[in-house]
Formats: structure tokens, C-alpha cells, sequence
């Protein structure tokens, strides 16, 4: 379980903490005994509550595996079998995006793409990043520019009565198509249901080798009402 105190005293949380009211998060990989990182086909979720884990198990396959030795907060993992899930997203405001480059734990880069965000003293001035997305992306492979960071909040269809979950990740290609699903929460105008999905990508590189990955995407279905009110819901 995670600590809790700030709960029963909130003005005691020193200012400027996040709280994190999210009961689980959602995984699209995860790092092998050696620590390599491992690509997923299906979401895996993880929570510090052993009854959320439980309740995903049921929901969405798997079981919920509770590490007693883990140092992470959220020891209970739940390995799914699904690579599609039925979420409903409150609306643009449950997306938040920004550039962030990390020297281990330190955050060294903190931009919106072309101002910064962080520290206050640089705030709001140019960070001086490269106007193409090729370049941006060249910078960031080498460890010399920022990546995305992309956190998406919301509940499960089947029970958003379990609590919010949450999905960050550095997806490039998820950066690309942000204005698309702001465009679409927007025009919804109240939770939405949406299909958060690990996609399989193929292709053959112009030297001929075959490349395959998963990667997430977001798709904004209907109101989340509507959908409650269609009998094939």
C-alpha cells in the first residue's frame, strides 16, 4: 500500500508535491530479469491495492501477482490478455503532454516543444529546440534533445467505479496524433468512451530488414452516456 498520509492532512504536503489519486497505472512493456526493456502485445497494469488487482484480473484476463519483496510502490502486477481496452476519458483535460529530457533522475529539459516550462527563470523563454520533427527526434535518440510525455487519465468502461488509472508513455507517434484526439474529446463535450489499444506496426526498412512493434494509440468512440444507453453496450 501506498503511504497515505497527506490524505488526512493535505496542508501538510509541502508545496509544490504531486498526489497521485490514480488507483493503477497501464504498461506497455516492462524490463526482463537482466533489465532489458521488453515490448508487450497486451496491456499490463499495475496498482498497489491487491482488490484493483484483482478486479482487472476479472475484468480484462490474467492474474494479479503480488511481488511481497518488491521496492515499488505498486507491487501488484496484472499481466492482461488484452491489446484493447474500453476506457472513458473525461475530457482534454484527463491529456497532458510536454518535452522532458532526464539526466537519470534529474530533469535537465523541461519544454512545450518551443518555450520552456520549467525552471521558473527560464519559463516561458525559447528552449531552442529544432523546428523539424526529424531533428527533434535525432536530439532525442542521442540523449541531447527531449522526448514526449504523454500521461492519459481515465476509468475502465466496465467499472470506472474502480478508480482512475493512468497511461504515460514517450510514444512519438502517439505526439503526432495528440491534436486529433484533443479534437475529438473536445467535440464529445463530456466523458468519452475510447479504445486504448497496443497497435502492431510492420514494415521493411529501405536496407530490407523487417521491423515489428507495438505501439499505443487512442481512439474516441462516443459519450460515454451514449454508449451506457445503447443495449449493445
Amino acid at each position: 500500500m501506498a503511504l497515505r498520509i497527506f490524505e488526512t492532512d493535505p496542508d501538510a504536503l509541502p508545496k509544490g508535491s504531486f498526489v497521485d489519486e490514480t488507483v493503477g497505472r497501464f504498461h506497455s512493456g516492462k524490463q526482463d530479469e537482466n533489465g532489458t526493456p521488453v515490448a508487450l502485445s497486451a496491456w499490463r497494469i499495475t496498482t498497489d491495492d491487491p482488490s484493483v488487482g484483482e478486479a482487472v484480473a476479472e475484468l480484462l484476463g490474467g492474474v494479479a501477482v503480488v511481488d511481497e519483496h518488491s521496492e515499488a510502490v505498486r507491487n501488484v502486477e496484472v499481466q492482461t490478455d488484452k491489446a484493447t481496452v474500453l476506457v472513458v476519458i473525461d475530457g482534454p483535460e484527463s491529456v497532458t503532454s510536454d518535452m522532458k529530457l532526464w539526466n537519470r533522475s534529474t530533469l535537465v529539459h523541461h519544454c512545450d516543444g518551443v518555450e520552456f516550462l520549467s525552471p521558473d527563470e527560464q519559463k516561458g523563454q525559447v528552449c531552442g529546440c529544432p523546428q523539424l520533427m526529424e531533428e527533434r527526434k535525432a536530439l532525442a535518440k542521442r540523449f541531447m534533445g527531449p522526448s514526449p510525455s504523454i500521461s492519459i487519465t481515465f476509468a475502465l468502461a466496465d467499472d470506472p467505479e474502480l478508480g482512475k488509472f493512468r497511461f504515460s508513455t514517450g510514444s512519438w507517434k502517439l505526439a503526432e496524433e495528440l491534436h486529433v484526439l484533443d479534437n475529438a474529446l473536445t467535440k464529445v463535450g463530456a466523458p468519452a468512451l475510447a479504445e486504448l489499444t497496443l497497435t502492431l506496426v510492420e514494415y521493411t526498412t529501405k536496407k530490407g530488414r523487417d521491423v515489428s512493434y507495438y505501439r499505443p494509440t487512442v481512439k474516441v468512440l462516443k459519450a460515454y452516456n451514449d454508449a451506457v444507453a445503447d443495449p449493445k453496450f
